[in-house]
């Protein structure tokens, strides 16, 4: 039996020009994340992330709370997140307003969710995106590697939401509703871990948070 655990980055910036940067908080994150792997006495016999610099800088605060320099990763694209603004516009073609209050808020992810559903259905081909199946393929093939690679072993997989709960899904065989479901509600930093065999994953824990439950409230993020 392995051990994989999927780590969604840390806060990244919603709403600002660059979102493919990580917060200040969002780099605190990242290292409770690696204090509390530290704490646990789990160390990695894999690392893998996205190519996207939101999972690079997520994986190296959690390195440097686990007192671990370096560290050679496997970069995986198949790992990286869809790309939001593309959902939306092919949805919503009008250029939408950086959010300011809650309704904006509330509606830019009404919008997404819509989007995302067409985009699941087929319905939709945002632009510069590969087709659901090709996003699922790719995360599934991440899945496929650490099987075949690292059986006995235990592995991070560092990433966004949307290929997190793409691969709860594809394990659980849950519907593309679901799936939307869980990955609007995947907290920044959080843990997913699934036990492997050289056949099939298994999912222990969901979106879990155990480094912040000693934080203030605030830390707890979605975006």
């Amino acid at each position: 039996m392995g051990t994989l655990y999927l780590v969604r980055h840390g806060q990244a910036s919603f709403g600002a020009d660059n979102y493919d940067q990580l917060s200040e908080l969002g780099h605190k994150q990242s290292v409770r994340v690696g204090e509390y792997f530290a704490r646990k006495g789990i160390r990695f016999d894999g690392l893998i992330a996205g190519t996207l610099r939101r999972h690079k800088q997520t994986l190296e605060g959690i390195l440097q709370g686990m007192n671990q320099a370096g560290g050679e990763h496997l970069s995986w694209d198949g790992l990286n997140e869809y790309d939001s603004q593309a959902v939306i516009a092919s949805v919503h073609p009008h250029k939408l307003e950086k959010p300011t209050s809650p309704e904006m808020y509330r509606h830019h992810f009404r919008l997404l969710r819509d989007g995302l559903a067409q985009w699941m259905a087929g319905v939709v081909s945002p632009k510069g995106m590969p087709s659901y199946d090709d996003f699922v393929a790719g995360v599934a093939g991440a899945l496929d590697h650490v099987r075949a690679n690292h059986y006995g072993q235990t592995v991070l997989i560092v990433t966004s939401g949307g290929p997190i709960a793409t691969a709860v899904g594809h394990v659980l065989g849950t519907s593309p509703e679901t799936t939307i479901d869980l990955n609007m509600r995947i907290r920044n930093s959080s843990i997913t871990e699934f036990a492997f065999t050289p056949k099939r994953h298994m999912l222990v824990c969901f979106n879990a948070i155990p480094h912040l439950e000693h934080e203030d409230p605030a830390w707890v993020t979605y975006s």
